[in-house]
Formats: structure tokens, sequence, C-alpha cells
């Protein structure tokens, strides 16, 4: 399966490493409308846990919120060209990765922050949340005209 989005860089050896259990990546696909917010959410946090990822709790709560604001930014804005969103989570040894793809080409931009309005900065707040965890956020375009949104984060440990 073909990894969309960029992973942070990992450390050059020529040593083979062992893969962690947690270690892979796993996508699933999900209808673009509201309800899909919270069962995606759902999904990440019950995957994380069954795959016992060693990641703090600030960390996983940063995470979530991510997911959520990327999931209901596809469903919102891109559900009239794309039924379905595939949200996609890829585990490293000291990283983690969530990218939800959907088919519509427009490229959203992190709005600035405005006290009057009620909403329109979730990607704003993703970038804020990846910023702070020393991750990486971007939009890469797929081959079929759609878009990959993805935030990368490094795994803190819990206790570190």
């Amino acid at each position: 399966m073909e990894v969309r989005g960029s992973i942070p860089a990992g450390q050059a050896s020529d040593q083979v490493r062992i893969p962690r259990p947690y270690e892979g990546v796993w996508r699933f696909t999900a209808p673009a409308v509201d309800s899909s917010v919270p069962q995606v959410r759902r999904g990440v946090r019950e995957l994380i846990a069954d795959l016992g990822v060693p990641i703090d709790e600030d960390l996983r709560y940063g995470l979530l919120l991510i997911v959520s604001e990327l999931v209901t930014n596809a469903v919102k804005h891109a559900a009239v060209l794309s039924p379905e969103t595939a949200v996609e989570i890829a585990i490293g040894a000291d990283w983690i990765r969530v990218a939800v793809e959907d088919n519509h080409p427009y490229r959203p931009k992190a709005l600035a922050t405005d006290h009057a309005r009620t909403g329109g900065r979730g990607l704003l707040l993703v970038k804020a949340i990846t910023d702070e965890a020393g991750g990486s956020c971007d939009i890469t375009r797929t081959p079929s005209g759609g878009k990959v949104v993805w935030a990368a984060l490094p795994l803190r440990f819990a206790g570190d």
C-alpha cells in the first residue's frame, strides 16, 4: 500500500531494524456524513489502544482532535464530489500520521484567527497542534485530482 504524505525522517543506519508490533499502515473508508466523524475518531482511538501504541495522553488527545477536524472538513466541504472519505493511519517506531483523502480538488487553507467567527478554523487548529508537537502537516494531490490532508506527529511515549 502506498503511504501518502510525508513521514518524519528516520535514523540512518546500516543495521536492519525489527519493526515494533504497533508499526504499520491501516486504511479504511467512511461515508461523508456527519455521523462518520465520531465513528472515525472512536475507530482511531481503539486502533491505537488495540495495537498498544505507547503514546502519551496529551498527544493522543491532539491526534484525535486532528482526526475530528480533518474528517469534519471532508464531510462539510468535499461530500458533493466525494461521497466516501478515506482515512489512513500510519505508525512508525517514533511517529504517527493521519491522512484523510477525498476526491474534491479544492485545497483548503488555514484561516486566520477571527474571534467573531464560530467556525472555519479547523486547519488552523490542526497546524497549531502539529507545530506544538514538533510534527508537520500538509495537503497533497492525488492522481485522480482529489487531495490528501495529513498530519504527522512524533510519538512522545507515556512518561516522557
